[in-house]
């Protein structure tokens, strides 16, 4: 019998692992998908999660439940290590060793009817007329989080030609809308 959100919430605080283990099977699909979509990398995906799900296990006490369930709480740490993950220099060096991949959980679905692929914005930057490089510094600054100045460096090519090129997509999106 499945526990209720309360009930595990509580044995979580109370250490106890069986919880977690059931947090785990019920969660850790949906939490991938939203990861990977994320890092785009499966080993990564894997990484990340175990990592969001050790700091939820370090930090349940400082769940409030009148903010949200269990499940978003989750979400939003293993979303923010992704994030940090993406933001870190081991990201910067592993980007230029291994592709990108296809997602291989599409067909997963969150319990809470959050749908990640809802979002869209790599879908649109990708379908934009451009050519292939303004596309990746695209994808650096509004899909990985990278600031101006790093997209710079990690595409080698100078702030100057980063702000025109930002200025044309911007240009094209405007027109778009109208």
């Amino acid at each position: 019998m499945p526990l209720s959100e309360e009930e595990l919430v509580e044995r979580l605080i109370a250490r106890d692992e069986q919880a977690m283990t059931a947090f785990y099977n019920e969660h850790h699909k949906p939490l991938y998908t939203v990861i990977f979509r994320l890092v785009r990398n499966a080993e990564t995906t894997e990484d990340v999660l175990q990592e969001g799900l050790v700091k939820l296990w370090q930090t349940i006490k400082l769940y409030d439940a009148t903010k949200g369930r269990l499940f978003t709480w989750a979400t939003r740490i293993c979303c923010n290590v992704a994030i940090d993950y993406l933001r870190s220099k081991r990201h910067r060096m592993a980007i230029r060793t291994q592709p990108l991949e296809d997602s291989p959980v599409d067909s997963y679905s969150s319990s809470d009817g959050f749908q990640p692929e809802t979002v869209g914005i790599k879908e649109l930057v990708q379908q934009l007329p451009l050519p292939a490089a303004h596309l990746q510094l695209l994808d650096l600054l509004y899909i990985q989080g990278f600031t101006q100045v790093e997209a710079a460096e990690e595409m080698q090519i100078p702030l100057g030609t980063v702000k025109t090129w930002t200025t044309k997509a911007k240009k094209f999106l405007a027109r778009l809308d109208s």
